[in-house]
């Protein structure tokens, strides 16, 4: 059993699970910021931040789209790496026009969201998602 904590071998159903963790923490988190964004665009409550000048209703509408159903697409595993972009963009506008010119304090959740964002990017949702069950060739 100490042999199999130190192995380095990569066991598909461990990886599968893991991905399906990943996803399905990440989104819950994600998923509760963007619910209080859609609350506040549903109530007619605009005031939030326009750095891309696209206008402050449809950055709000933006970042709902991104951190919530996006989110949900995400924790299901259905159109993952679509899902995807929008949530990474969200974190480098976060990152880079929003919190610029502040301390790494204040960048801190949105690099904690985008590392495992790129990360999922690259390996796909695993076994354990919708994609899998419906998209690919059998």
């Amino acid at each position: 059993m100490f042999k199999n904590a130190l192995s380095t071998t990569l066991v598909p159903a461990s990886l599968n699970a893991a991905l399906l963790l990943l996803r399905i923490s990440l989104s819950f988190f994600m998923a509760r910021h963007g619910y209080d964004k859609l609350q506040n665009l549903l109530s007619g409550n605009i005031d939030f931040p326009d750095p891309m000048h696209v206008g402050a209703a449809t950055s709000l509408a933006l970042t709902v789209f991104a951190e919530f159903f996006c989110s949900i697409l995400l924790a299901a595993g259905l159109f993952t790496r679509f899902a995807l972009v929008p949530l990474i963009i969200c974190m480098l506008v976060v990152l880079f026009a929003i919190h610029a010119n502040d301390p790494l304090d204040d960048k801190e959740h949105a690099f904690l969201f985008l590392v495992p964002y790129l990360a999922l990017l690259l390996t796909g949702p695993g076994a354990y998602s919708l994609d899998a069950r419906f998209l690919t060739k059998r």
